[in-house]
């Protein structure tokens, strides 16, 4: 491991809590399409499965901001162990019901409670980083590079095991599966106390939400755009893959997507970059953008795997800025629940990209659909462009980041006295 990575895990307890935000992590590549999976092996009906796919998805935009909004308040602990328990137990209560033959309307109250609940441990994670190293925007910038690369391996992994086992051992193996992992990431992150951020009292979350600052909520609307990217290549990838007779070799042409996203990750990670986040910003989505013209091209599955690697750089380090930003328009005390407004606005990009392709591959063909993403793309580029002004802190902000590790109500209130810019 390169001497920066090293560097962000030389602090205690580091390597545990991003041990424990990797294993409980996978489920968010697991669980909507374990559930498609299911759904589809059990009842044969695609429409279904597809309605609580986006059922999951949506419901995590519609709660789960809240929920985060809660553990900034309260603490991870106290808010992360009743979501985990309610989670579990409506995901238990969905695959019962899929067993049973129950009828359609309990799926959808079981995968609709399961989604609002479920705790966002990747927003944990990195809210736990950047307390760990206010005082060092170098290690920082670096522990959310990894965490990107961690992000990619998650969405490696996920749908392939999700899938297998569906598929090889029982239909609800998959999402089965996923509710282990999030159990012991959950477990393992509630033992390490040392690392929690501390909650904020009720008159340092004044103001509102989170998504108020209009900096964050350009980074929410440019991540749905960015979602529909990647919710419109899945799907276009998988009906091209059975067009060219190759079926099976949808997931690694995927992968090989993921997998440039994780080597630019871990490049990033290593380079200490000099301009304003905004601009890397605007750069990053700007390369986004040009990188889904090669895919309206290709004519076959080998091309379109190089056109998808190279896409897959431009990924990560954008993912990364992204949530340095967050850090820097969001105050302290809600910063997970801003960094889950963005991951909630991808999410329902993906799902609103997925059902787009997928409505395009049934009227004109796999190779149309990759308009949708080429579109989505052209779209998030659109909105950095136009509100990339708007990706600035507010001065007592800037202040708040001061001083290392010391008390943060004692940072706001002498960044508010001294005004002083970091």
């Amino acid at each position: 491991m390169s001497s920066p990575y090293r560097a962000i895990f030389a602090a205690p307890g580091t390597k545990g809590f991003s041990t424990a935000g990797f294993i409980g992590r996978m489920p968010m590549s697991m669980l909507g399409i374990g559930i498609v999976t299911m759904i589809s092996q059990v009842t044969g009906r695609y429409s279904l499965a597809g309605g609580l796919a986006a059922t999951l998805a949506l419901a995590q935009a519609a709660v789960g901001p809240q929920v985060s909004r809660l553990m900034d308040r309260f603490g991870q602990r106290r808010v992360l162990h009743p979501a985990t328990a309610v989670t579990l137990a409506a995901l238990a209560g969905l695959l019962v019901c899929v067993r049973a033959g129950a009828p359609d309307w309990t799926l959808f109250v079981c995968t609709m409670v399961a989604g609002g609940c479920m705790p966002s441990l990747g927003a944990m994670v990195r809210a736990r980083w950047a307390m760990v190293h206010e005082a060092a925007p170098g290690l920082l910038h670096t522990a959310y590079s990894f965490e990107s690369v961690v992000d990619e391996v998650c969405f490696i992994i996920g749908p392939i095991l999700s899938i297998g086992l569906c598929t090889i051992w029982f239909p609800e193996a998959g999402p089965l599966l996923a509710a282990l992992f999030l159990a012991t990431g959950t477990y393992l992150l509630v033992a390490q106390r040392s690392t929690e951020p501390p909650p904020h009292p009720r008159e340092h979350l004044a103001g509102g939400s989170a998504l108020r600052s209009r900096g964050l909520q350009v980074l929410v609307l440019t991540f749905m755009a960015t979602g529909g990217i990647f919710g419109g290549v899945d799907v276009a990838t998988v009906a091209f893959a059975d067009e060219q007779g190759h079926a099976g070799a949808a997931s690694l042409v995927l992968a090989t997507w993921a997998s440039g996203s994780c080597l630019a990750g871990v490049v990033f990670g290593l380079l200490k970059p000099k301009r304003p986040a905004s601009h890397r910003f605007l750069l990053g989505v700007s390369l986004m953008a040009v990188s889904m013209i090669p895919p309206l091209l290709v004519g076959n599955l080998w091309i379109l795997a190089v056109a998808l690697f190279v896409s897959g750089l431009t990924v990560a380090p954008t993912m990364v800025t992204t949530m340095a930003l967050v850090e820097q328009l969001v105050p302290r005390a809600k910063l997970t629940e801003g960094i889950t407004w963005t991951i909630t606005g991808l999410a329902v990009g993906v799902a609103i990209g997925a059902s787009l392709a997928g409505t395009v591959i049934d009227a004109a063909g796999a190779r149309a659909a990759y308009a949708v993403p080429a579109s989505a793309a052209a779209l998030a580029a659109v909105v950095a462009f136009l509100g990339h002004r708007r990706l600035r802190p507010a001065p007592e902000l800037e202040g708040s980041r001061t001083d290392g590790h010391r008390g943060h109500h004692e940072h706001d209130e002498q960044g508010r006295r001294e005004g002083r810019v970091a």
